[in-house]
Parts: C-alpha cells; sequence; structure tokens
C-alpha cells in the first residue's frame, strides 16, 4: 500500500510518521520543497498534483491545516485556502485515481451551546472563522465523490509542536498565579491516540471487501474518554509535573469564566464529542484523557535538557 501523508511536522502529522509505517510505505511531506522538486504544500494545486500521479496513493493522510484560531479572524483568506479550497482540490486528486482520503476537522464546527456531546448528525453553526473554513471545508469534501473518513477531533495536544500541556508548563516555571477559564468543557485528545486510530481505521478500510468499503465513508468524532475543564486540566498536569519532579513557581491558580479572558475568535463552550459512532464501527476502546495527558507530560519532561 502506498501512503501519502501531508502536513507531516504537525502535531498530528508528527505522530502519523510512526502510525502508519505497518501499513505500508508512507511518504511523508511537509511545506517545504524536496530535492527532487516535490513539496507537500497542499495551497499548491499543481505541486499537488504532480505528487499525486507520482506518488499514485491508495490512500491520502491530510494533517495540513491552518489551526491559528485567533489570528484567522484577519488571516481568513489564507485559513479558507488551507482548510477548504485545498481539501476541495485534494479531494477531487483522490477522486480521479480512487484514492482514500483521511481528513482531520474539529468540535469548533458547532456553535458550543449546551451540555450534551456533539453527534455526527447535529447541525453544525461554526461561531468563528476558523471553525467556519473547516465546515466549509467538509462541506467540499462530502460532495466531492471521493471516499473519504473524516475525524472531528478537540483540545489536541502532542510531544511535538506547540499545545497547551507545553504552554501551562512554561508558565508555572515563572509565575506565581495564573487564571485559567473554568466554563469551556472538552477532552484533551492525543496527537498518539488520533495517529494510532487513523491506522487502525484504515487498516480496517482496506480489510474489506471493494464493494463494502463505501459503508465506512463519512465523518467520525474522535476524542478521549472523558470531560474537563481548562481550569481542571492545568491543574492535572501540574499535578503529574510535581509527581516527576518538575520544579515550577505557580503556587495559586485560580478558575475565570470565557467573559473575563476576551479573546479575537469567539470559543465553544460545549466540546464534548460522542465518539459511539467511532467506537462502535471500528470495534474500539478509547482510554480517559488523563491517560494520555500523563504520558504526553512525561515524554515531555524527559526530553528537557
Amino acid at each position: 500500500m502506498n501512503i501519502l501523508l501531508l502536513g507531516k511536522n504537525g502535531q498530528v502529522g508528527w505522530a502519523l510518521q510512526r502510525a502508519l509505517q505497518p501499513l505500508g510505505r508512507v511518504y511523508a511531506f511537509g511545506q517545504e520543497t524536496k530535492a527532487d522538486g516535490l513539496s507537500g504544500d497542499i495551497t499548491d494545486f499543481d505541486g499537488v498534483a504532480r505528487l499525486i500521479n507520482q506518488i499514485k496513493p491508495d490512500v491520502v493522510v491530510n494533517a495540513a491545516a491552518y489551526t491559528a484560531v485567533d489570528r484567522a479572524e484577519q488571516e481568513c483568506e489564507q485559513a479558507e485556502q488551507i482548510n477548504h479550497h485545498a481539501v476541495r482540490h485534494l479531494a477531487a486528486q483522490c477522486r480521479e485515481i480512487n484514492a482514500l482520503l483521511v481528513h482531520y476537522s474539529t468540535d469548533y464546527v458547532f456553535n458550543g451551546q449546551g451540555c450534551s456531546p456533539w453527534h455526527e448528525d447535529n447541525e453544525t453553526a461554526p461561531l468563528n472563522i476558523y471553525g467556519q473554513s473547516k465546515r466549509a471545508g467538509e462541506i467540499a469534501l462530502e460532495n466531492s465523490g471521493a471516499r473519504f473518513l473524516n475525524f472531528r477531533t478537540s483540545w489536541v495536544y502532542g510531544v511535538h509542536g506547540s499545545n497547551f500541556i507545553k504552554t501551562m508548563l512554561k508558565l508555572a516555571k515563572t509565575k506565581d498565579t495564573l487564571n485559567i477559564i473554568n466554563d469551556q468543557i472538552g477532552a484533551p485528545t492525543g496527537a498518539d491516540l488520533i495517529a494510532d486510530i487513523t491506522a487502525h481505521a484504515v487498516h480496517h478500510y482496506f480489510r474489506l471487501p471493494e464493494n463494502e468499503r463505501e459503508t465506512l465513508m463519512g465523518t467520525y468524532h474522535l476524542a478521549a474518554a472523558g470531560e474537563t475543564t481548562w481550569y481542571e486540566y492545568a491543574n492535572f498536569i501540574f499535578q503529574a509535573a510535581r509527581e516527576q519532579g518538575y520544579a515550577m513557581q505557580i503556587k495559586q491558580v485560580s478558575p475565570i469564566t470565557t467573559a473575563n479572558y476576551p479573546t479575537p475568535a469567539v470559543r465553544p463552550l460545549n466540546s464534548r464529542l460522542d465518539t459511539q459512532k467511532l467506537r462502535a464501527t471500528f470495534s474500539l476502546h478509547l482510554p480517559e484523557w488523563q491517560i494520555g495527558v500523563k504520558h504526553a507530560i512525561n515524554d515531555i519532561l524527559e526530553s528537557k535538557p
């Protein structure tokens, strides 16, 4: 099996480089141009077409995305180009060669209201430019005629790249007090978990007879089990770091509301995702969020000089 991985340098892309290896030959690309002139810049439509034509992948895994939520409010065209138009183009290319396209989306496609976990078929109503661009990409994918798996996830972290865990550890090193939002609820979800489930789902897809694979196509919610707030999440990070002997200056962590911490982009209060469809379809068990976070903290601290 030939696997084309795009966005290899992001949190999820980095983890996918490992997780996809047992499935076949992985061609991993970031935005940079390689010595042979090939590039994984998904906004270079001609370049992507050449790349796909040369590799002839059985599956394209698109981990490239515009994820700067606040900056997207000013850079809406760039967010649209990466999260929407490039996805539409990728889907068209995959349709031409009957390749499976694996894509990643977000809970930000919903309005973030209520207390119930979001189901895949709930009405979407993004609150910000980032969410709108991701939903536009989903619609393009759904209308493309390509075979696809679309995984919506939330609160992503990893050992590679920037994320909430690393930010908290850095701040706790120099700050005595921190104010953390306590009215947004979700499930921290590790890039390793997302990558491992992606590999499992792709393997499951290609084990089916050709005429049955289409039954798996569609959108799935992928998040760790359980739920928490950013405030509770931060306290868990600090406690786990102390257990690892990490020296911190932080003495007090205070809960605040979203209204007390205005940002350029409106954030959803409810980021809960119902994962029943994913678990049932692919016979999966999803671990509690604390397990992955503890492992990530351990790996992050071990990598520090």
